[in-house]
């Protein structure tokens, strides 16, 4: 989704990465990107799991971390690393972390959202100084195999912190163009894009109805994203039953809206990790009557 996004505002990568880090910064420290000139990048906490001869990695969507425990690892890394190799990691939102530095590493990287529930061995960084960061990435996780809140959260069963992954570097992009007049989403790369291109953004309703009941006119991006995390982590029963909500709750009354002229035109977007695939439908669409509704695995097994 952040690759969809991105080139949806016209972000182009720098040197092959998404320039996420900075974009979320101008929401997640305002004075930090406007006050500095340095690289930024994200290194953001992750739970990895050894599966026979590959590594899987999993996100913050799978496991809770609070400021506390975020604050006391970042310092233990900073008084380990940032001497070493001339950066610093800052905490600026718990499961959110940036690197700092005074220049632009030669690396690409893979966003979070391509390598989580992935074996990483086939995302790992590439470039002419990835062998650096690949040692500072093992280091990392040595620092982190038996640390104290890790011991702890051993302790209470839940998943460790025991690696960062690196992503989404770059520079602030010096414009970013919206297609839209209006964002709605609870994700925040959306509400940052939103910021950055000065258009306005509302929390995600909780269905169509309270959406339309709004009554703004404009091109409108409405990010539905709760069948994202049951697909990464393979939860099909809960895939299946968010599916039904969201029929339920979006699809079946924007199809009322657009048969009675509310809305002039909807565009469903499906991604997966390789592709996109929109559905336009058109208040004319739905006079062809010759063309007979279809179930949903027919549409899957043809895209």
């Amino acid at each position: 989704m952040e690759i969809w996004l991105c080139k949806a505002f016209n972000i182009a990568q720098q040197q092959n990465n998404w320039p996420i880090a900075p974009i979320m910064l101008n929401t997640d420290g305002p004075d930090l990107v406007k006050a500095s000139k340095d690289f930024w990048m994200r290194a953001d906490p992750v739970h990895l799991r050894i599966e026979q001869n590959h590594i899987m990695l999993a996100d913050s969507q799978a496991f809770q971390i609070s400021k506390e425990e975020a604050e006391q690892i970042v310092q233990d890394l900073n008084r380990n690393l940032s001497h070493q190799y001339g950066f610093s990691l800052l905490p600026l939102r718990p499961d959110r972390w940036y690197i700092r530095t005074s220049r632009t590493p030669a690396m690409q990287t893979y966003t979070l959202g391509q390598v989580t529930c992935m074996n990483i061995n086939n995302f790992l960084p590439t470039g002419s100084e990835s062998i650096t960061w690949h040692k500072i990435f093992n280091e990392i996780q040595m620092l982190l195999h038996d640390h104290p809140v890790n011991q702890a959260r051993e302790s209470r069963g839940e998943l460790t912190i025991n690696s960062v992954w690196f992503w989404g570097g770059g520079d602030m992009p010096q414009s970013i163009q919206s297609p839209y007049t209006h964002i709605w989403s609870d994700h925040d790369l959306p509400r940052a894009l939103a910021l950055a291109s000065n258009i306005n953004f509302s929390k995600l309703p909780s269905n169509a109805d309270e959406w339309l009941h709004a009554e703004i006119a404009g091109n409108h991006l409405i990010v539905l994203d709760t069948l994202l995390v049951k697909a990464k982590y393979r939860n099909a029963y809960s895939w299946h039953e968010t599916l039904k909500n969201l029929e339920k709750e979006w699809f079946f009354p924007l199809l009322k809206a657009l048969k009675k002229g509310k809305i002039d035109q909807l565009i469903i977007t499906a991604l997966n990790e390789n592709s996109s695939q929109d559905f336009i439908i058109r208040r004319s669409s739905l006079w062809k009557f010759w063309l007979l509704p279809q179930p949903l695995p027919s549409f899957i097994s043809r895209h």
